[in-house]
């Protein structure tokens, strides 16, 4: 589906166009052309391809969609896929941008993510001195709306965590807090899939032989780079916080079955005592003389109890009950 497709030069928008003039806009001098797609249909992609002369192995990796994050040169050209994540309720959901960058076009295919950026374009549109730049400026724009989606995403995911650990040391909650450490473990691996691998890639925009399109804009890819740094930081700060709640949350778990286990077996020991005695004198030989006695019973009964009663206070004090 397409979203808009415009021509620009000099930094200011000409005008919305067809796919049919893309061509025609595409042999004026320093003018280029922003296209925008989404949920792209093959052959919306092939007539891409042919309009722009994309390598087809870039528009093969787009077709197919679910590629790790990666900035990629063709010629002149370059392709960089990006993951979209985004945190619906306790729920990530990941999506993907493509990106197609030339001297004179920017095309960026969006799959699986309802997340535009029609506030991307605005924001370019806005600084003609920047956009003037050409396409490598639209293409940092993007990659800069992308990771900066992270950062909300990055915050909700701390503040689960901070959650999880006020309740580690309650009660009762070791279990409970184990799935939850579990399930946030799974979330901050899906954002670490979607920044690790960009940002190694995102370092040749800036640093190095940087590709022609980017020539202009190596400072604001240097800032991205910048920004996934702190994030990935940030995502192995959380990997070991998570590593450790866990292990705090299975040493509590073993406190707590190592404390019933004490009250077991003081509760055993005490029972034990009166099985003992009541053993003995139910076995009902002839020649026990406290069968015969007035005060036997209630006198076996009164010791039962006084020994039990020790017992339970001895295990109360020892901290068992």
């Amino acid at each position: 589906m397409l979203i808009n497709c415009v021509a620009y030069q000099e930094g200011k928008k000409l005008k919305d166009i067809s796919i049919e003039e893309i061509s025609d806009y595409l042999e004026i001098p320093d003018c280029f052309v922003w296209v925008a797609l989404q949920d792209v249909k093959l052959e919306e992609l092939e007539k891409m391809r042919e309009e722009f002369d994309l390598h087809p192995l870039a528009v093969e990796d787009s077709w197919q969609s679910h590629h790790r994050p990666k900035v990629e040169e063709y010629g002149d050209s370059v392709f960089a896929v990006m993951h979209l994540v985004r945190l619906d309720g306790d729920h990530l959901t990941v999506g993907e941008v493509d990106v197609f960058v030339g001297l004179n076009f920017v095309l960026s295919v969006r799959n699986r993510s309802n997340d535009g950026f029609l506030g991307v374009r605005t924001r370019c549109e806005r600084e003609p001195h920047l956009l003037s730049q050409g396409s490598g400026f639209v293409f940092y724009a993007l990659m800069d709306a992308v990771v900066d989606r992270y950062f909300p995403v990055l915050d909700a995911l701390e503040t689960e965590l901070e959650a999880i650990e006020d309740q580690i040391f309650i009660k009762g909650s070791a279990s409970s807090n184990i799935e939850r450490l579990y399930t946030l473990k799974r979330k901050v691996l899906t954002l670490k899939h979607a920044v690790a691998p960009l940002m190694e890639d995102a370092g040749k925009l800036y640093r190095g032989r940087v590709p022609m399109v980017c020539s202009n804009s190596q400072e604001y890819f240097r800032d991205v780079f910048d920004h996934l740094i702190h994030i990935n930081a940030s995502i192995d700060t959380m990997r070991e916080t998570i590593g450790t709640a866990i292990q705090v949350n299975l040493s509590m778990v073993t406190i707590e079955e190592g404390e019933v286990n004490k009250r077991l077996a003081a509760w055993a020991g005490i029972f034990a005592v009166a099985t003992l005695l009541a053993g003995i004198w139910g076995m009902n030989f002839e020649m026990m003389p406290e069968l015969k006695w007035k005060y036997g019973y209630p006198s076996a009964l009164s010791l039962i109890a006084i020994i039990c009663g020790i017992l339970y206070r001895r295990f109360k004090k020892a901290g068992w009950l």
